[in-house]
């Protein structure tokens, strides 16, 4: 049986689907404040009210949803989203859909990560915009999930023999492709292991369902083939960590409105006002994009991962990256935010980054001079000339950061937002009375 992929437009489509198809079960995935992916099963029979009724699920035991005493929530599929997995067998395949979370009156539930981005997607269509983002999200190939032991010592761009997870990521881009996924290029990254699939721009929330399927894709071809994918931003001491680059523009009738032809950058006003939103609010957002104590282990000088809130065309140690313009390429005009890391949540990623640069649009943010030096090699009385700040230095940090900003707020709303800053700080405890292995190994022996 050829592999399909699926245009369905509504409830009706999607159940002509599973009957042409013999599907055996439909998984129901939605995501909580964290980004961890949930999921239930249905059979065939079930969709028809799923889709008048949706499903109720017990909301308490999903992390930053609800309080036991008004735990009921209901799921809703969203019938444009349903592809069969292509990790599964075709012979009574599985599908899944992607879910909006309500509360059981039928409001959208205000913790629900999709609906946030929703909002913010909305909000910009108020103003004309579409919003697009591209990701690129790195990932490492280890023996097990038991140890962080690479498969291979390839390096930038290797090939075979060097590169060991060729057949790996080959597999993965044909699932991808078989759900209806454009991939645009793969290849080996910088450390040993690493490895990156870019994936064909989109609007943020097909781009964030995209990001979480593509997950999954990934965990579940490595397994095929013996090995153990992780998203996870630093599980190297001295090499590169994994980063999720985020190409993003805002599009206005179909025009790029990131491009003006006259501006020696070729960037319009409404784009430098949105980068400068960016660098304002990079520090308050810092904590959605990377949001766990590792992500902080990547975000250090070197290793390709920059801190300092600069913008620039041709320098990778900038925060921001904009990518020459190509003459007949306006469409293509676009800026790149390098920070965020890949165990991010998709959909509360988006949305903080276009809430940042919204704000800079709407309030016309000056943007600074781009900086083109190499930032790293900058001492304190450099960057303080350039008035070059920098990133959150710990998860610590950056919930503080958080948890005073306004606008953040207002984003993710006073649920998630408060949900999020407690969960992050609970996390630092945890991690700041921890007694490491480097303690024991460095001072058992000689205090």
């Amino acid at each position: 049986m050829d592999f399909p992929v699926f245009n369905c437009k509504n409830g009706d489509d999607v159940i002509r689907a599973v009957k042409e198809y013999n599907v055996s079960f439909i998984q129901f995935w939605f995501v909580d404040i964290l980004g961890n992916l949930k999921s239930f099963q249905v059979t065939p029979s079930e969709l028809e009210s799923a889709f008048e009724e949706g499903m109720g699920f017990d909301g308490s035991s999903i992390l930053g949803f609800t309080r036991i005493e008004e735990s009921d929530m209901v799921a809703f599929p969203d019938a444009t989203t349903f592809q069969i997995c292509a990790w599964r067998p075709m012979e009574r395949p599985v599908a899944r859909m992607f879910c909006d979370v309500r509360n059981p009156d039928g409001t959208p539930y205000e913790g629900d990560p999709r609906y946030i981005l929703r909002k913010l997607t909305e909000k910009a269509a108020q103003k004309g915009y579409t919003y697009y983002v591209g990701p690129e999200l790195e990932f490492f190939l280890f023996a097990s999930s038991q140890c962080p032991q690479p498969i291979d010592a390839g390096g930038y761009f290797d090939a075979p023999p060097l590169d060991l997870g060729n057949d790996v990521r080959r597999d993965i881009i044909f699932a991808l492709q078989r759900m209806g996924i454009p991939v645009e290029y793969s290849h080996h990254e910088v450390a040993p292991s690493q490895h990156e699939i870019d994936l064909r721009y989109n609007e943020a929330m097909k781009m964030a369902d995209v990001v979480m399927t593509y997950k999954v894709v990934v965990k579940e071809m490595a397994r095929k083939h013996g090995v153990y994918a992780t998203f996870m931003p630093k599980p190297i001491f001295g090499q590169n960590g994994s980063g999720m680059h985020v190409h993003q523009s805002l599009f206005r009738n179909g025009r790029n409105a990131f491009f003006d032809p006259n501006d020696p950058h070729h960037l319009s006003g409404e784009c430098r006002s949105y980068i400068a939103g960016l660098l304002k609010h990079a520090r308050e957002f810092c904590c959605v994009t990377n949001q766990w104590i590792n992500s902080y282990k990547r975000l250090v000088p070197g290793y390709e991962a920059p801190v300092y809130l600069a913008w620039a065309q041709r320098n990778r140690s900038a925060l921001i990256r904009v990518p020459m313009y190509k003459p007949g390429k306006e469409a293509a005009t676009r800026i790149e935010l390098r920070s965020p890391d890949p165990a991010c949540n998709p959909y509360l990623a988006f949305a903080v980054m276009l809430a940042a640069g919204l704000e800079g649009i709407e309030k016309s943010y000056e943007l600074p001079k781009a900086v083109e030096a190499n930032i790293f090699h900058m001492g304190e009385e450099d960057l303080t000339k350039h008035g070059i700040g920098s990133l959150p230095g710990s998860l610590y940090e950056a919930a503080m950061e958080l948890k005073g900003s306004a606008l953040m707020q207002e984003v993710l709303g006073e649920h998630t937002h408060a949900n999020l800053v407690g969960n992050k700080l609970i996390e630092w405890d945890d991690y700041r009375t921890h007694v490491s292995e480097f303690e024991l190994r460095r001072y058992l022996p000689v205090l």
